[in-house]
C-alpha cells in the first residue's frame, strides 16, 4: 500500500484542480434541482473527456515533453493564443476559487469573511508553494484529497441514513435556464480541459524526484485521480439530492454564500454534529483546488514564456505576480469580480474543444511514438467527443445570446 501511495502524484493534483467549485457547487446544486436525475450527464461528460485529460500524461511520458512543447511543434500561434487566454482568465479563476475556500474557512473558524481574509488563504498557498515547491505539493495533496475523500464519503453515508427513499429516475430539462444550467454543469465537469496541460508538466516533474516512474504507473496515477473526481462528483450530486432537493431553499449565485448555505443547511437538517464533517469536506475540496491551480498557473506561463522567446523565466516570479495580482482583486476590484469570473468561465468554457483536438493530435502525430498512440477504436471515440464538445459550446452561445 505505501509503495502504491508513493507512486501517485500527479493525477492526485489532478483530481485537486478538478474538484472544485464544479463539485462543491455544480454537483450539489444538481443533486438540489434535480435529485438524481442527471447522474446520466455525469457518466458521460467523464467518458467524453477522459481521453483528452489521459492524453496529457500520456504524451509527457511518452516524448519526455510537455503538451505546451507539442503546441509549438503546432506552430507558434497555438502557443501564443493559449499565452493570451491563459494571461487573462487566471487571476480571475485563482480569486474565484480562493474566494471560495476563504467563505468556508471563515464559516469553519466562525469570523466574517472579508477581502482580507482571502488575501490571508492567497498567502498561505503562497508560502506552501513557496517554500516547498513540488516536492510540498506532491506530498500535500495526498494528504487533503485523502481527508476531503474520507470526509466526503462520511457525509454521503450518513444522509444516504437519514434519507433512504430515493428516486433514481434519470431526467432531461425542460426550460432553457435548466438547459443552460446542464450545459455548463457538463462542461465544468470532472473540470477544463487545460487542466491536460499542467497534467503533463507535473508528469515530467514527477519524473525528476522519481525516475523509475513509467508511462504504465503514470497512467495508473492518471486513473486513480480521475476516478476520485467521479467518485466524489456523484458524492455531491447524492448530498445534493439528499438534503436539498425539494427543501425549497434559494441558493446564491455567489461560490462564497453558497458554500455557507450548504454547511448551513447540512446542520440544520441533521444536526450540529454534522457541522465539522461537512465544513472540512468542503474546506478541502476548495483547498485542494486553490493550491493547486496557484502552482500550475505559474508553472505553464514560465514555460510557455521560456518556449517562446527562449528566456529563462522562473515560475517563482510568476507565483508572484499571481499571487499580488489576486490579493489585488480583492482589495481593489472586488465590486468587478464578478464580471472577471464570468469572463473567464466562459472563456475557459468555449475552449474546451480546441483542447481536445489539440491533444488528440498530439498524440495521433509522428512526434508520438507509435507502440503509444491511440488504436483505431479509441481514435474513432475522440473524433466523436470532438464534434459533441463544438455542438455543446454552440448550443452554450446560442442559449447565452
Amino acid at each position: 500500500m505505501t509503495t502504491i501511495f508513493r507512486k501517485l502524484g500527479p493525477g492526485i493534483l489532478f483530481a485537486g484542480a478538478a474538484i472544485g467549485v464544479s463539485h462543491l457547487v455544480q454537483s450539489t446544486r444538481a443533486g438540489a434541482d434535480f435529485g438524481f436525475g442527471l447522474i446520466w450527464a455525469l457518466i458521460l461528460i467523464n467518458l467524453v473527456k477522459y481521453p483528452f485529460f489521459q492524453f496529457g500524461p500520456r504524451y509527457a511520458l511518452a516524448t519526455r515533453e510537455s503538451l505546451l512543447e507539442g503546441y509549438r511543434r503546432m506552430g507558434k500561434g497555438v502557443l501564443v493564443m493559449y499565452y493570451i487566454l491563459n494571461l487573462g482568465t487566471m487571476f480571475a479563476i485563482q480569486a474565484a476559487v480562493t474566494a471560495v475556500t476563504a467563505g468556508i474557512a471563515a464559516r469553519l473558524l466562525g469570523i466574517e469573511s472579508t477581502g482580507w481574509t482571502s488575501v490571508v488563504v492567497a498567502l498561505l498557498c503562497f508560502a506552501v508553494l513557496w517554500r516547498g515547491k513540488y516536492n510540498w505539493l506532491d506530498k500535500a495533496m495526498k494528504i487533503i484529497v485523502l481527508v476531503l475523500s474520507v470526509s466526503t464519503l462520511l457525509a454521503v453515508v450518513f444522509s444516504l441514513l437519514e434519507k433512504p427513499e430515493i428516486s433514481l429516475a434519470q431526467v432531461l430539462p425542460l426550460s432553457q435556464s435548466d438547459w443552460i444550467f446542464l450545459i455548463a454543469f457538463m462542461g465544468w465537469m470532472p473540470g477544463p480541459l487545460d487542466i491536460s496541460i499542467w497534467h503533463s508538466l507535473w508528469a515530467l516533474e514527477k519524473k525528476k524526484i522519481s525516475p523509475t516512474t513509467t508511462l504504465k504507473t503514470s497512467l495508473f496515477d492518471f486513473n486513480v485521480g480521475y476516478a476520485v473526481t467521479f467518485v466524489l462528483g456523484c458524492c455531491f450530486v447524492i448530498l445534493g439530492a439528499t438534503v436539498m432537493f425539494n427543501s425549497g431553499i434559494t441558493f446564491s449565485a455567489n461560490g462564497a454564500t453558497f458554500a455557507g448555505q450548504l454547511i448551513g443547511l447540512y446542520t440544520s437538517l441533521m444536526g450540529n454534529g454534522w457541522f465539522i464533517i461537512i465544513a472540512v469536506a468542503a474546506l478541502a475540496t476548495m483547498f485542494s483546488t486553490t493550491i493547486t491551480t496557484l502552482d500550475a498557473s505559474p508553472r505553464v506561463m514560465a514555460h510557455t514564456a521560456l518556449l517562446l522567446n527562449g528566456r529563462v523565466n522562473k515560475q517563482q516570479s510568476w507565483l508572484v505576480i499571481l499571487t499580488l495580482g489576486t490579493c489585488a482583486i480583492f482589495l481593489f476590484f472586488a465590486s468587478e469580480m464578478g464580471l472577471l469570473v464570468k469572463i473567464a468561465t466562459i472563456l475557459s468554457f468555449l475552449t474546451a474543444p480546441f483542447y481536445a483536438a489539440a491533444n488528440f493530435r498530439l498524440v495521433t502525430s509522428k512526434h508520438m511514438p507509435y507502440e503509444h498512440r491511440p488504436k483505431k477504436g479509441m481514435r474513432i471515440f475522440c473524433l466523436s467527443s470532438i464534434l459533441f464538445l463544438v455542438g455543446f459550446s454552440i448550443t452554450y452561445l446560442i442559449m447565452l445570446l
